[in-house]
């Protein structure tokens, strides 16, 4: 006989390249030794003599299986996509295309519906009685936002306007609470979204309560490169003047220019100049944040 290795494998008629037939299963058992140890080579004989190849064994030649490779691997079930189900919810969605700086709704509209961010960033304001502006959120793509109409806000509490070239989507509050109703992943989407943004809303809370101007600002820089979510070596963010930061920071445009200067200079972050002037952050720049 020749020396080509052998090797038990589930039978499969449409794979079987040479099958037992010759009805001397000792012999062919003790002919794949020293490959198969002896608890093996038993029970390899005592089901072959049970039962013939059709049974449910064959032997194959190492070198000829290659048919139906990985037939048996397990499927990795596929991950929710809410791109691919929103475009599929039927009426009661509007695909908006914005420019830069343009409004999507302003305080005191109607909350009639829900934004998804498919491409770009947004920002959300809210004004006092008295005139003064703060930022509440800078929101990225796959981002929901104006859910406060599902918890039955008549109005809008803060404004909406794109920090970049968008695409959203608009979806009326009934066809998303359908949607939420009908489709349970989609339904767990959305629950552990709004669970993550309350936690960044306490969190946020709590560094301002006891945090630095510093450290709150160094936070801010991060969390622009969701460094929370992707753990990002290096990012570029668009570009974002001093007084958004010191609104985002509760501190003045002066304190925000002196840290950013140090920031600069200790290598944490870095302008990118050009057209756009981007910001490169560095996530050596945890330190800070980090600093007791």
């Amino acid at each position: 006989m020749g020396t080509t290795a052998f090797r038990l494998v589930p039978y499969d008629a449409t794979d079987v390249v040479a099958a037992l037939g010759s009805g001397q299963p000792n012999y062919v058992a003790n002919r794949l030794s020293p490959a198969l140890d002896e608890t093996r080579r038993t029970r390899w004989t005592h089901s072959t003599r049970k039962r013939n190849t059709a049974g449910g064994l064959a032997v194959v030649p190492q070198a000829h299986r290659t048919l139906n490779a990985g037939k048996t691997r397990e499927k990795t079930p596929c991950e929710f996509d809410p791109n691919t189900f929103l475009a599929t919810i039927g009426e009661g969605r509007k695909s908006l295309i914005l420019s830069k700086k343009q409004g999507i709704f302003i305080q005191g509209d109607p909350a009639d519906s829900i934004f998804y961010i498919q491409e770009g960033r947004v920002r959300l304001t809210v004004v006092s009685k008295i005139g003064k502006e703060a930022i509440i959120g800078m929101l990225n793509e796959g981002s929901f936002f104006g859910e406060g109409a599902l918890a039955g806000q008549p109005i809008r509490m803060g404004s909406a306007e794109a920090m970049t070239d968008c695409q959203l989507l608009r979806i009326e509050k009934k066809t998303m609470m359908d949607a939420l109703h009908r489709q349970p992943a989609f339904s767990e989407m959305f629950m552990a979204y709004l669970l993550a943004r309350n936690i960044r809303y306490e969190e946020d809370l709590v560094d301002q309560l006891f945090n630095s101007s510093e450290k709150r600002l160094a936070r801010v820089l991060l969390l622009l490169t969701h460094f929370e979510t992707k753990g990002t070596p290096e990012s570029v963010v668009p570009k974002i003047s001093q007084e958004t930061l010191a609104e985002m920071v509760g501190t003045t445009r002066s304190r925000v220019s002196f840290f950013m200067n140090r920031f600069r200079k200790l290598g944490f972050i870095h302008y990118t100049g050009g057209s756009e002037g981007g910001l490169q952050i560095h996530s050596s720049l945890l330190n800070i944040v980090l600093r007791d």
